[in-house]
């Protein structure tokens, strides 16, 4: 498990053997079974998340149906809102599938950023990338049609039409479930 997180960041800086050392101490590896909800509504939590494996989803309930507004996979993290606001969180987190995550707290994040400071700096790059990452997603979602974010779907995350059940992609969407099976099946006359 250890290994999948040091080589994401061997990305961007290198660990010696104390640092990857004070990282396993900090215990912060849990794994997680489908269905299970790490975050709700309403909930305090001062929890990060980064997925070493599996999938995780943030979603709202609204009007009793569920709005996913996005899916983390492998080497992807989610700070959820209320950890910054410390407020209760206005939405859910569960696992699409059995997962394995990093959870870290923000006194775990000061403990570490405190004997090795350029984890500091390390959370400030991961953060600008993120930022851009979502902002560019959001613009896209909002100035494309349905079918245009599903293809934009296929092309850039293609796992997630294996791994996710296709109502959360619908709502991931902003579309019903009949609505998606009629652009798939759209797109696919089109290709033949």
């Amino acid at each position: 498990m250890e290994q999948v997180l040091f080589d994401y960041l061997a990305q961007y800086i290198a660990l010696n053997a104390d640092e990857k050392q004070a990282i396993i101490d900090l215990n912060i590896f849990k794994q997680y079974k489908k269905g299970d909800i790490l975050l709700s509504e309403g909930d305090h939590s001062d929890e990060g998340y980064f997925v070493i494996k599996g999938c995780i989803r943030s979603y709202f309930i609204i009007d009793g149906e569920e709005k996913t507004t996005a899916f983390y996979t492998e080497a992807e993290s989610l700070e959820p809102h209320c950890k910054i606001t410390k407020k209760p969180s206005a939405y859910f987190v569960s696992c699409v599938e059995d997962a394995i995550l990093i959870v870290a707290n923000s006194g775990m994040e000061e403990t570490i950023f405190a004997q090795f400071p350029k984890f500091e700096s390390l959370c400030r790059i991961l953060s600008e990338e993120l930022l851009v990452k979502n902002q560019t997603d959001f613009d896209s979602f909002k100035t494309s049609s349905p079918e245009l974010r599903y293809m934009h779907l296929m092309e850039n995350r293609p796992d997630l039409l294996q791994r996710v059940p296709q109502y959360q992609i619908a709502s991931y969407l902003g579309i019903t479930a009949q609505s998606l099976s009629r652009i798939r099946s759209r797109i696919l006359e089109n290709k033949a």
